[in-house]
């Protein structure tokens, strides 16, 4: 398969324009066009990985932190950037980052880590807005049925955990087809009077085009009156973070211990001044210190992240337990989740995870 189907796949899952103003995700280095042999999948870029990629015979890096975050003015090999930049290019290697677009929908990176705590009923922390339109359109009654069908098919009418909704109010349509038209009912020029459905229905606001593109297709008018309207309701299942609980609740101390099991970690800090126990726990892959209010405001009894600051301890208080487990740490599971995406897609998918620890801090 080309390079461009797997760019496609994983923007459909993680769409570009969930990511953060200052990120740089999608396609950034190499032809799209080109045939994919294997890929390499990593959460970061360095030499030793795009070394790991030629001489594994991987023509694709699969990274979820991008190589370029801003632009590049001279390619030198000054940095690692640079000389990572120039080792791909010369051995035809595309590079493809998946970052916060893939933090930002409920099915990525903390997913991963629920799964990874055995966290349940698992939500968006803070959900965002502006990510969902109404569409509403008009159908004569014998097609509603395939019409809806094709909508829901394309998208439309998913609401949290329940799929083909929408609400339907029956009317009459007027039009006069002029000269030139082919009129699917009614006569030309004269003033046709159809009984009609009203249909409207959610659609995310990254399905709009494949959602019209069915609606058009599907429906038997020549001109198809349809509005979209931008809501200001919050998508359940895109934005920063999750929250969810635990099968039982534990002693801090108990909970600290697991967290360290199950997340393969080698240190932990975290708030001493917590002394209540833990079950409703948030968590948010990479820097969070950004949600810990939040967090704190909805009730978690421990909000798991990476990159708190010293005075951000204090902001807790003694109402919730932070643990701060580190960047890499809270993200590493991510190639578990692209390799498991591709593979689920494509069963013969070429793909591996890389063996190079990209870690930039070590322990003492």
């Amino acid at each position: 398969m080309q390079i461009q189907e797997i760019c496609n796949y994983l923007n459909s899952i993680a769409p570009p324009h969930l990511q953060e103003s200052y990120d740089n995700s999608g396609l950034l280095i190499g032809n799209a066009n080109a045939e994919l042999t294997k890929a390499l999948i990593t959460l970061d870029v360095t030499e030793a990985v795009v070394q790991e990629a030629i001489d594994n015979n991987c023509n694709m890096i699969i990274a979820h932190h991008p190589l370029i975050f801003g632009g590049l003015k001279r390619i030198t090999g000054h940095d690692y950037v640079q000389r990572c930049v120039t080792m791909a290019i010369k051995n035809d290697i595309s590079i493809y980052a998946i970052h916060t677009n893939l933090d930002n929908v409920l099915w990525g990176v903390n997913n991963k880590i629920a799964e990874k705590l055995g966290l349940k009923n698992l939500q968006i922390l803070q959900p965002k807005e502006g990510q969902l339109l109404k569409l509403v359109t008009f159908v004569p009654n014998a097609n509603a049925d395939q019409i809806r069908e094709a909508l829901f098919a394309a998208g439309a009418g998913t609401i949290g955990l329940y799929d083909n909704c929408s609400y339907n109010t029956e009317g009459v349509g007027t039009f006069k087809a002029g000269e030139g038209t082919n009129p699917y009912v009614g006569e030309k020029n004269k003033t046709h009077h159809e009984s009609e459905n009203r249909i409207e229905t959610i659609v995310p606001l990254h399905l709009k085009n494949q959602v019209q593109k069915a609606l058009i297709l599907s429906h038997p008018y020549e001109e198809v009156a349809f509005d979209w309207y931008p809501i200001l309701n919050n998508h359940p299942q895109i934005g920063s973070g999750a929250i969810g609980e635990l099968e039982n609740e534990m002693e801090v101390e108990a909970w600290l211990e697991y967290l360290k099991t199950k997340m393969n970690l080698s240190s932990i800090r975290y708030t001493k001044s917590y002394k209540g126990k833990v079950k409703k726990v948030a968590i948010c892959g990479g820097s969070g210190s950004f949600l810990q209010k939040i967090a704190k405001t909805v009730g978690a009894d421990a909000y798991v992240t990476a990159d708190f600051k010293y005075h951000d301890f204090f902001i807790a208080e003694d109402a919730m337990l932070l643990c701060d487990i580190g960047h890499y740490e809270s993200e590493i599971f991510t190639n578990e989740l692209l390799l498991e995406k591709l593979t689920e897609k494509y069963l013969t998918f070429a793909a591996q995870i890389s063996a190079i620890d990209t870690n930039p801090i070590n322990y003492y």
